[in-house]
């Protein structure tokens, strides 16, 4: 099987369970075909650069899945037909990363801080 890194963007309307809900169905997707997925980060609402179908946010999801080629163009045919999904992106990887993406160690980094600012007052 291969291995893939699979970025989904969602429209901005729905709620944070939703886009988990979301998540959900593409881990069944990928599980029925015979894959795995190996890590999914929900990285929460954020700004798009532009707009994409009058939207000016999505909530953004990382997955990395080990499955093969069959399940993941079963997977991008389901979601260019759901009307929740703005885009999606699936790349061919040679190894999983399984650390923190860059986007979430920042985060975590930004709230180790938080705690120090506020003892300075």
């Amino acid at each position: 099987m291969a291995l893939y890194e699979h970025v989904v963007i969602s429209r901005q309307d729905i709620s944070p369970q939703q886009a988990e809900a979301l998540n959900d169905q593409i881990k069944a997707i990928i599980e029925e075909h015979g894959g795995a997925v190996a890590k999914i980060e929900y990285w929460g609402l954020r700004n798009l650069t532009y707009r994409i179908r009058k939207n000016r946010k999505g909530h953004y999801s990382l997955l990395a899945l080990d499955a093969p080629p069959a399940a993941v163009k079963e997977l991008e045919r389901q979601l260019s037909i759901n009307e929740d999904v703005l885009r999606y992106l699936t790349i061919r990887v040679e190894e999983l990363d399984l650390e923190l993406s860059p986007i979430l160690a920042r985060r975590d980094r930004e709230r180790e801080r938080e705690p120090r600012r506020e003892d300075a007052y």
